[in-house]
């Protein structure tokens, strides 16, 4: 049985692109889910892609992946540093979570050295750009067929 993935990309992350290039990269969002889907596709796996500017819309989107995903790649941007609601939202999905960011927030302002999700995340991909994404993808292939935890 195919399992589904849940990718979910937070506040204006929809500017990828056009916004701050030399730190996000010259990818639009669509680039990178296109990119997804295909190698979701590859490796057997279905893929929901969500993005919303609202925290609220973000912890919808959570919740409701409880009864149809097995996993969630998840970049909430600056919600990463300031959402608790995010956090427990994560909290009450029981599959793995992989946390995101296309930048090294290490190596940027000291307020995103901080991330409330990462507590919650099975793993966290920081600083590879888009193919962060791409890598979550393969690591929960590799989880959700059972050969890692």
């Amino acid at each position: 049985m195919q399992k589904n993935v849940l990718l979910l990309n937070g506040p204006n992350l929809n500017l990828l692109g056009s916004r701050q290039p030399d730190i996000y990269g010259v990818e639009s969002l669509d680039d990178i889910v296109d990119a997804c889907r295909k190698l979701a596709s590859e490796l057997d796996l279905g893929l929901r892609a969500e993005q919303s500017n609202h925290e609220g819309t973000l912890v919808d989107l959570i919740q409701e992946a409880r009864a149809s995903a097995d996993a969630i790649i998840i970049n909430a941007g600056a919600y990463s540093h300031t959402s608790v609601a995010i956090l427990d939202a994560l909290n009450s999905f029981d599959g793995d979570v992989i946390e995101v960011h296309l930048s090294n927030i290490h190596k940027r302002e000291a307020f995103r050295h901080h991330s409330f999700i990462s507590s919650r995340a099975s793993g966290i991909i920081v600083g590879c750009g888009s193919h962060g994404y791409l890598l979550a993808l393969r690591q929960l292939a590799h989880v959700l067929n059972g050969t890692t935890r």
